[in-house]
């Protein structure tokens, strides 16, 4: 089914128009065409017996839209945002007009990204904000640093970007997230958030160590305020006192909302008038002087008048502002993060003068800010039997996968639940940034034995071990990407006191669209050194269920599991209870001779994949899975290398993890002293971009072709080989 849409001479894009509502039931009745060429501007569709109604309307060309199903696209006209290809381009326009591009910046995202089935609320909520900065500052000169990649959208449109985000998160398109790769105008990297205030620290001293007056702007947001790093540069900003601006963007979203807490926060005329008053050029200069006469007068005066400042700053401003203020930021807002007017009034003032220190300013914004006009601008997906997917006051699309698909995460938080209703001491501690949905049912069964700590991957880490401490038995979920800011905890606080906290890795290996930034690579290579832990891998969702049910009755040491992004096998039929696996042993699952495939893992199915790739060929090879890590199964290891000639390690992890393990034994054991030759097949050691899952394993050598090409070049079939990666 194709759906038919236009573009106008301007370039304002493709516009598709509904005159009737179409309904499930009539929808057989309407054809759909592609029209290659036409001189029609617009495309009405209408149920008919025998054909589709056109409204003329003059225009150049007509092309196809993609195949949706019952979903209707729009999309509106854009014509100060067709204007607009740099920041420069800003300098110019009026308020309304930026009010206007702020509009139209938010239909284009919506329009764009929905199709894509990114997510992009965030990016929704900072567009205002985004205008503001590059109309107030001068990138790529002033340097402007985000946190968080969803709230960057709007940011990479304004800087260049525009006609490239239906690439976005896919092979050699955008990344989801700033990259100093990609734009001059992306002074840092974003990716784990927390990280800005550092970096434009870093900067702004760099700067004055040079002489240069060029602003440093950090974009950091209420959710990555929970790291510990945030508050680190900006004690260390307020003890240098070099000029910066921070911007709070708070979407006042609480990671546990009580239902009796009411509105966050009140923004009214008052406090936009008094966020004007403290930004103002006149009060500051006034203050600054007030601070050099007490300090002149001196006798414990210019304390006092500290103390006083404080005392009536805090009275002006919102619960909690006084926090920056001790940590040594000029404290300015809240400031209506919707509002250009008062945005861009407020972040003049802050630019215009050169010599005030760091000032953070407080930003409300909500993530799904839009008005009635927005919504119907926006691409609007209705279906009669789904009704609108809404969050918040924005309805934007939500495309379901098969009811079917279950993934990784579904069969781990299940398998968790039956061993917390079986033992009252599980508990689990989440920490990361987002939460996967699956967590939300052992969230809903066990309200009181469920901790989302955020982005607090250090304090969740220790935490954990004092739960553990304290009699209870706690499951600690983090990604991959996100253990790595922990290490220091893992290691001090439970590996070396031997503290029983089951560690749950997931997201491990590669993450398709995430690319390097989410990717989790590195963590059988960190757990793995680790003198006291065990480190285990399922090969498939059934493995993933005992696994849990092993790490429940491991109390004598801390113990971790690894489980990837993403669909599962599909092996198993309703969730059964897990049976506890015994420590350090692995299993073989196809018998073969010659070549010993030794997965570790879900690469195990890659193994499989090879194994039937091969046996098509007339080769058998054995295939085995195993399970551990550490300690390894060094019986089965003995078996395969006396067995054999040749030994395939195969991992989705770096260099240094499983097949080193394997490679130490073997050398120290003698195996390598015999017939038997080793070759690992791990991650490259280079990052790999984002791209689709089956692209990344191909990028990273991982697939079945790869592992069974590997097999053939040593038996010395170099021919098929090729071949068979043709």
């Amino acid at each position: 089914m194709g759906f038919a849409s236009t573009q106008s001479p301007s370039g304002l894009g493709a516009i598709l128009c509904r005159k009737s509502r179409i309904s499930r039931a009539n929808l057989a009745s309407t054809r759909f065409y592609h029209l290659p060429s036409t001189d029609f501007s617009t495309i009405c569709l209408r149920p008919s017996s025998d054909h589709t109604a056109i409204c003329k309307e003059p225009t150049s060309r007509a092309s196809a839209l993609p195949d949706v199903g019952d979903f209707f696209w729009e999309k509106a006209p854009t014509p100060i945002l067709d204007m607009v290809d740099s920041p420069i381009h800003l300098k110019n326009l009026s308020t309304k007009e930026l009010k206007q591009l702020a509009d139209e910046i938010r239909s284009e995202l919506t329009f764009t990204l929905s199709r894509m089935r990114r997510p992009f609320k965030a990016s929704l909520g900072v567009v205002e904000l985004t205008v503001a900065i590059h109309y107030v500052f001068h990138a790529p000169m002033d340097k402007i640093l985000w946190d968080v990649g969803e709230q960057t959208f709007a940011h990479k449109i304004l800087t260049g970007r525009r006609f490239l985000m239906h690439t976005l998160r896919q092979k050699n398109g955008l990344s989801g997230f700033t990259s100093r790769f990609e734009s001059e105008y992306d002074a840092f990297g974003a990716g784990h958030g927390c990280n800005s205030i550092s970096a434009g620290l870093g900067m702004a001293v760099a700067r004055d160590l040079k002489g240069k007056k060029e602003r440093i702007v950090t974009v950091i947001s209420n959710g990555t305020t929970m790291a510990g790093q945030v508050y680190e540069a900006m004690g260390n900003a307020g003890y240098l006192d070099s000029n910066m601006v921070v911007i709070l963007n708070d979407s006042r979203h609480s990671l546990q909302p009580k239902p009796d807490e009411g509105s966050k926060m009140a923004l009214s005329p008052l406090s936009s008038t008094l966020s004007k008053l403290q930004s103002s050029k006149s009060f500051r200069k006034l203050r600054e002087a007030a601070k050099g006469v007490t300090k002149k007068i001196g006798r414990g005066m210019h304390e006092l008048a500290a103390k006083v400042d404080e005392y009536a700053r805090g009275m002006m401003g919102p619960l909690g502002s006084t926090l920056f203020e001790e940590l040594g930021l000029y404290y300015i807002g809240p400031v209506d993060g919707h509002n250009i007017d008062d945005l861009i009034c407020v972040l003049q003032q802050v630019a215009s003068l050169d010599s005030t220190g760091p000032v953070l300013v407080h930003v409300i914004t909500q993530e799904v800010e839009g008005s009635e006009d927005d919504n119907r601008n926006e691409m609007t997906i209705k279906s009669q039997d789904q009704g609108n997917y809404n969050s918040g006051s924005l309805s934007y699309p939500k495309f379901m996968g098969s009811s079917l698909s279950r993934t990784y995460s579904d069969y781990f938080v299940e398998a968790l639940v039956a061993e917390a209703e079986k033992d009252e001491e599980i508990v689990t501690v989440h920490a990361g940034m987002g939460m996967d949905p699956s967590l939300h049912l052992f969230q809903e069964r066990f309200p009181d034995k469920f901790f989302d700590v955020g982005m607090a991957e250090q304090h969740a880490v220790t935490f954990a071990a004092g739960l553990s401490c304290g009699g209870f038995k706690p499951f600690c979920i983090i990604p991959s990407t996100f253990l790595q800011r922990a290490y220091d905890q893992i290691v001090h606080d439970v590996d070396l006191q031997s503290i029983p906290v089951r560690f749950v890795i997931t997201n491990a290996g590669l993450v398709g669209s995430d690319g390097p930034i989410q990717c989790g690579a590195f963590d059988i290579t960190l757990m793995s050194c680790l003198p006291n832990m065990i480190v285990m891998a399922p090969a498939d969702e059934d493995e993933l269920m005992d696994m849990v049910a092993t790490a429940a009755n491991i109390n004598d040491k801390p113990v971790c599991f690894r489980y990837p992004r993403g669909a599962v096998v599909g092996l198993s039929g309703p969730v059964a209870n897990g049976t506890p696996i015994e420590i350090g042993k692995g299993r073989v699952l196809a018998e073969g001779r010659t070549v010993a495939l030794l997965g570790f893992g879900v690469m195990v199915q890659n193994c499989l994949k090879a194994h039937s790739l091969l046996s098509s060929l007339g080769i058998q090879v054995t295939v085995a899975d195993a399970r551990f890590c550490k300690p390894l199964d060094i019986e089965l290891v003995r078996q395969l290398c006396r067995e054999h000639e040749f030994l395939i390690t195969v991992e989705e992890g770096s260099i240094g993890g499983f097949g080193s393990h394997v490679a130490q034994f073997i050398a120290l054991d003698g195996q390598l002293d015999g017939k038997v030759k080793w070759r690992p097949i791990v991650l490259p050691d280079n990052y790999i971009e984002h791209a689709s899952p089956k692209e990344q394993l191909s990028l990273a050598g991982l697939t079945g072709h790869h592992i069974a090409a590997t097999a053939l070049s040593l038996l010395g079939r170099t021919r098929e080989a090729l071949l068979l990666m043709c």
